[in-house]
């Protein structure tokens, strides 16, 4: 085809039009470039912002991981009388298995505590909780002490640093003189149960708990009239909050026959029900209401200084969280009236060291509302073995059943 005009028509293949085609080329070459370095830019400021935003949520969980952490007061001053009196501590026997002093402050001292009296600058274990974990952690029995037990008291560190004699007394003496550690060492004694780790907790820390798991709820059999405690409660299912909560486990004269075996018994049933709601997944699952709990549940926690960290309080916890609402046991420790003062308890012998004996050797036991008569007496007669031999095959011992309940149980049936 001819030219025309100095042209020709383009064909397939040939180079760029005279005069446009380097400038065409160029400006090409300088859209890509701009386009690439606006890329980069906007790379650069999505790693940048991506990174503030990871650094700004490690910053948070390290600022709540440390303030959780610094919540727990390490108890020093009991590890050091402790390691003062090793040698004559008892000898953990199985492997695996652990024994917490759980152990429940009166004192007044603090602002959340001091509406319920005077400060006198003594304290006493309102509640007392001696609990075992199984090797393996399969079960968990929770053993309360009367704090009115007439038990031996051994020598003990005051606050002051002046040693008391050893004394046959009320067992809440031993924490009003000599504190934790020597709460801990009357145990031992009493029972030949090594204490692996202890916990120390007030009123307030328990309210906090409470209200931190949206309350309780339990099944109150009559309605509640009790002035002292300024608890009142219709009959039924009730939600208790905190306060109520903490009216609930410490009144004594106006609920069931008066007793601190009724009361513990009430202690035991609620304990059983805060279990069940702070194993649900509700608030295990939920890190909203997660914080809170564990918030208050270190906040007013005093501990031996391997459980003081929430990573001492999480090795603990790890393998309890899996344990059946079953398995988890509840009793007092086999009791009866002092014979020299009615208002003191004393043990009930063989039962109570049967129970010991198994405890030390985490030997299973069975709990039940109403404990079959002598049960522990005549099951626990070979609890120091494994099982017996009948014509020539061994035949396991059954379990001895005391007087208790379970987590799984629901008092309004």
């Amino acid at each position: 085809m001819s030219d025309t005009a100095g042209t020709r028509s383009r064909r397939p293949g040939d180079g760029p039009a005279v005069g446009q085609g380097v400038v065409g080329a160029g400006a090409s070459a300088s859209g890509r470039g701009l386009i690439r370095r606006r890329r980069r830019r906007w790379l650069r400021g999505t790693a940048l912002g991506a990174s503030l935003v990871v650094l700004a949520a490690v910053g948070a969980g390290w600022a709540v991981y440390a303030k959780l952490d610094g919540n727990i007061t390490p108890d020093e001053a009991a590890a050091a009388e402790l390691a003062r009196y090793e040698k004559e501590r008892p000898t953990a026997l199985v492997k695996g298995a652990q024994n917490l002093l759980l152990i429940g402050s009166d004192s007044r001292a603090g602002q959340g505590n001091r509406k319920y009296g005077r400060d006198s600058g003594t304290e006493r274990s309102d509640t007392t909780i001696l609990l075992h974990l199984s090797s393996g952690r399969h079960s968990a029995t929770a053993v309360s002490l009367p704090r009115d037990l007439m038990v031996d008291v051994p020598s003990c560190r005051r606050p002051d640093g002046t040693r008391t004699e050893p004394m046959f007394a009320m067992f809440n003496y031993a924490f009003e003189t000599g504190g934790s550690a020597c709460t801990i060492r009357t145990v031992e004694k009493l029972t030949g149960i090594r204490i692996d780790h202890h916990i120390v907790v007030d009123f307030s820390g328990f309210k906090k708990m409470v209200d931190a798991v949206d309350g309780v709820r339990i099944c109150i059999d009559e309605p509640i009239r009790d002035k002292a405690a300024k608890l009142r409660l219709p009959a039924g299912r009730v939600l208790l909050n905190g306060e109520q909560a903490l009216g609930y486990v410490r009144a004594r004269k106006s609920l069931g026959n008066g007793s601190d075996t009724d009361r513990m018994d009430r202690q035991q049933r609620f304990l059983g029900a805060l279990v069940n709601k702070v194993r649900s997944n509700d608030v295990l699952l939920n890190p909203v209401k997660l914080y809170p709990v564990l918030d208050a549940a270190t906040s007013s926690l005093t501990t031996d200084p391997s459980l003081a960290s929430l990573r001492g309080l999480y090795e603990l916890v790890r393998g309890v969280r899996h344990i059946p609402a079953e398995q988890v046991q509840f009793l007092t420790v086999p009791r009866e009236s002092y014979v020299y003062n009615v208002n003191r308890d004393q043990l009930v012998e063989p039962d109570a060291e049967r129970l010991f004996a198994r405890l030390r050797s985490d030997t299973p036991i069975t709990v039940a509302e109403e404990a079959p008569p002598d049960s522990a007496a005549k099951n626990g007669t070979d609890s120091e073995s494994n099982g017996h031999t009948r014509y020539g095959k061994s035949t396991p011992v059954p379990a001895p059943t005391f007087r208790g309940n379970t987590a799984a149980e629901d008092d309004c049936g």
